[in-house]
């Protein structure tokens, strides 16, 4: 496996999806790094259309998971009807991982593409391939560096295919995920600095699953150890803060072990925590 520059193709939707399935034609045979996501979940199907029984999507399953997220997964492969199988991954025992620096997800893709790429090369997949799209390269993501160490394609970026274009390409497809939120690793929830535990990652996946019980769909729960701060869509903030909302969601909350629980008045979006970051830039 080799690491390949990538220049994105330019063309219409319709020629950017020929181009992808000529280019994952080409690639013979491949593991896809399925999470259940939007972009994973149209590579894997879009493999499984054209590579058959030489695809195989797998999805890793760590304390950095929700347990909702894993069984998401299971359903969408089976609704689909691609390849797909489990296996363990255990970056939260590493204790680079643990330690939370600017540069996390690099060890969290090392463990996985490393394991990937043992199980590529004791079947015979000659490629290993993630769903990273072309919105991804404008976004503080170690966890690209990690793909390129271990030579991991990226097909949805070589066909030049960003986010809102896969979501269409995955309606027309009849994909249950074509509109599905995005999501994230539960340790994203942590603020750089401090160390990730599996009992912060639990009390979090939990948090959050209260919420989507509320039809908050799109939701994080940022934890800062006593103090919980909710991220939801600003249109959601009203219905988040009605009286018997905000007292039922408080009392769950605080049950799990929070303290404090705030609202971010800001609104759910995608690398809150790296704010922070640019903050201590523009202060050196």
């Amino acid at each position: 496996m080799m690491t390949q520059m990538i220049k994105p193709f330019v063309g219409t939707i319709e020629e950017k999806d020929k181009f992808l399935r000529t280019t994952i034609d080409e690639m013979g045979s491949m593991v896809t790094a399925f999470s259940g996501g939007v972009d994973s979940t149209f590579l894997a199907s879009v493999a499984n259309e054209v590579l058959g029984g030489r695809a195989l999507a797998v999805t890793a399953v760590s304390a950095s998971l929700a347990p909702s997220e894993s069984e998401s997964a299971l359903n969408v492969a089976r609704h689909v009807g691609f390849a797909h199988r489990l296996i363990a991954t255990d970056e939260v025992a590493r204790e680079d991982y643990q330690r939370n620096d600017p540069n996390r997800c690099f060890f969290c893709k090392d463990e996985l593409y490393t394991r990937l790429a043992q199980l590529a090369d004791v079947e015979g997949y000659d490629w290993l391939a993630n769903g990273t799209n072309v919105n991804d390269l404008s976004e503080m993501r170690p966890g690209l560096n990690a793909a390129r160490k271990y030579g991991v394609r990226t097909p949805l970026i070589e066909a030049g295919l960003g986010k809102d274009e896969i979501r269409v390409l995955s309606k027309k497809m009849h994909l249950p995920t074509w509109d599905k939120p995005a999501q994230a690793c539960l340790s994203s929830r942590i603020p750089y600095g401090t160390p990730v535990t599996t009992q912060a990652l639990s009390r979090i996946a939990c948090a959050e699953e209260c919420l989507r019980n509320l039809a908050f769909g799109q939701v994080r729960v940022r934890d800062y150890g006593v103090m919980a701060r909710i991220e939801v869509e600003v249109e959601n903030i009203p219905r988040l803060v009605q009286r018997d909302v905000r007292e039922l969601v408080t009392k769950q909350l605080k049950s799990l072990g929070y303290s404090y629980v705030t609202i971010d008045l800001e609104g759910f979006r995608t690398g809150s925590m790296n704010e922070v970051l640019a903050a201590i830039h523009l202060k050196q």
